[in-house]
């Protein structure tokens, strides 16, 4: 220390006090340190207040926590208004130590748990907004807006924002300009445009990203894209990823001004890798997506998102568990990540973990909890939750079945979900549940086919072919089973083969009608088979192969048909 520091520290703390502001202005940190030290022990607040801010932050000295607090807490008990902000946005951030003996002199330990203490927090808060402290004003505000709900009172948090705000306090007219939009009053909004303005000038980032979504949407400022982007860029430059999150959105979408995805997708990375979970989902997506697919690396994004309790991101991780995209198939975890979105309550996750569960994956519990799901939400009025709830009943999954109750959930379903009007018209067909109604089935089978069941159109196909449930129309049927064989349909195929084959709603034409034999027969249909192997063996449509037919025979012994080895055995 200089000849003049010893002097000044030797005749007053005062004279310490103000020497190390000057050493502290000239960028000397341990120097001034040392006489703030003096004057700190010499009982001026100031300095003391001055002394934990080194120890916290490193400067001049190694950082302590415990001599920081300990430090704080002698001038917060003295009436420092900043020592009691710093310390109580301290215990708010989770990070403020703990004393273990009563006493602003007590030992002091760092705060594991990094849980809010928002009691102490408010005390210190109170006393330093009280003293007329702006800044403990505005966070005096925000711990009754934000802290546990016995502590809350929204209307005193607004008053405090106000005197904050009034004073000229960035966070004060951050949190008027939240407190407003909670008011959810139209009349407001320029008012909320201008403490936002006023907080935005100040450099707080959350202030600049909701400028730029007022500056976006135009509310209580002129609608500005190129204002807007300009500010969702400041507002990610300075660390904000819910910021860096949107722009990389906006630039990906080109919803804004510019259009640049190689940029976007840049910022989302950065957003993912702050934490925002939304953007590690986006990011999953992108991979996923792309023509080229990275399933690997969406595996990646969307397992940060999972981690992160982002329920879409579990589904899609299960989905390539499920399925072995970018990762080892594992169908426990990829059941697992379902189990978990669903009870969550994603209400898809919840569908994708009952069909497993009814095709008999998953664990006795889980048959439990789709019965429970589906029940909460079917009796609200969900058809979607009503269509499977009929199933779980119908299936006896997680409940005792009951085809009454199921038929009764599936009716309810089929008002609106195209899947349910098929269940519910062959439950009617088939009589289970109720009283068979061939005419009603029809009915049902007719909604779900326009809405484009496959199934359904072949089953009213064959209804009109055999005239049950109304008026006979071969032609009808033969148009209805062609669009269900163009979707692929087995069935359909091997109906259209016959047709061909009896002229009954189309010409007689043996060569379309072992055409469609063939169709069916290599998606393993039996009967087609067997047709198949019989047009082969005798050359009805004019093409015989021996060989060809005892292969399609075969096949269509290996279904039970008696036909198939009868034949088999005469050639």
């Amino acid at each position: 220390m200089a000849i003049l520091d010893r002097l000044t520290a030797r005749v007053h703390p005062a004279l310490a006090l103000r020497r190390a502001v000057q050493l502290s202005v000239s960028g000397k940190a341990a120097e001034a340190f040392a006489l703030m030290a003096i004057a700190a022990r010499g009982g001026i607040v100031q300095a003391q207040y001055q002394v934990g801010r080194c120890y916290l932050e490193g400067m001049g000295v190694p950082p302590s926590h415990s001599e920081g607090a300990r430090w704080l807490r002698r001038a917060a008990d003295r009436g420092s208004p900043e020592a009691q902000v710093l310390l109580a946005a301290l215990c708010v951030a989770g990070l403020a130590p703990q004393e273990i003996e009563a006493g602003s002199e007590g030992l002091f330990e760092r705060n594991s748990s990094g849980e809010a203490d928002f009691a102490a927090a408010f005390d210190l808060a109170q006393k330093a907004a009280e003293a007329g402290s702006a800044t403990g004003q505005a966070l005096l505000g925000y711990i009754l807006n934000k802290g546990p709900r016995a502590m809350r009172d929204l209307d005193a948090a607004h008053g405090w924002y106000e005197k904050s705000a009034a004073a000229g306090c960035p966070e004060g007219c951050l949190g008027l300009a939240l407190s407003l939009i909670r008011l959810r009053q139209p009349e407001q909004r320029t008012r909320i445009a201008t403490e936002l303005r006023r907080a935005a000038d100040a450099g707080l980032p959350t202030a600049i990203y909701l400028l730029a979504v007022l500056a976006e949407h135009g509310i209580g400022v002129p609608a500005d894209l190129d204002a807007a982007q300009r500010l969702y860029s400041e507002a990610a430059e300075r660390g904000l990823a819910f910021a860096q999150f949107r722009l990389g959105l906006a630039l990906i979408e080109g919803s804004l001004v510019d259009r640049d995805p190689v940029a976007g997708e840049a910022w989302l990375r950065r957003a993912a890798l702050a934490g925002n979970v939304d953007a590690a989902h986006r990011l999953g997506e992108l991979y996923a997506s792309r023509p080229r697919r990275d399933f690997a690396e969406a595996a990646i994004w969307y397992r940060r998102a999972a981690d992160g309790g982002h329920q879409p991101a579990s589904r899609a991780l299960a989905s390539l568990y499920l399925s072995g995209n970018g990762v080892a198939l594992d169908a426990e975890e990829g059941t697992r990540l379902l189990r978990s979105a669903a009870a969550s309550g994603d209400r898809q996750a919840q569908v994708d973990l009952a069909n497993l569960v009814l095709e008999g994956a998953g664990e006795p519990d889980d048959a439990v909890g789709v019965a429970g799901w589906f029940g909460a939400t079917a009796s609200s009025g969900d058809l979607v939750a009503a269509f499977n709830l009929g199933l779980c009943f119908a299936e006896g999954v997680g409940v005792g079945k009951d085809q009454e109750r199921a038929a009764r959930w599936m009716g309810r379903a089929a008002e609106g979900v195209a899947e349910a009007q098929y269940m519910y018209a062959r439950m009617l067909q088939e009589g289970r549940g109720m009283a068979a109604d061939q005419r009603q089935a029809r009915v049902w089978f007719e909604r779900a086919a326009k809405a484009g069941i496959v199934d359904a159109q072949v089953a009213l196909a064959e209804m009109l072919y055999n005239g049950r449930g109304g008026e006979r129309s071969v032609v009808a049927a033969a148009h209805l089973f062609k669009r269900a064989a163009a979707a692929g349909h087995a069935g359909a195929m091997f109906a259209i083969g016959v047709l061909y084959e009896t002229g009954q709603g189309l010409s007689i034409n043996q060569k379309a009608a072992q055409e469609w034999f063939a169709a069916a027969a290599e998606r393993g249909h039996g009967h087609a088979q067997l047709m198949l192997g019989r047009y082969l063996s005798k050359g009805i449509a004019g093409d015989h192969d021996s060989a060809a037919a005892r292969v399609w025979l075969e096949r269509a012994a290996a279904h039970g048909l008696q036909e198939a080895s009868d034949e088999l055995a005469e050639i």
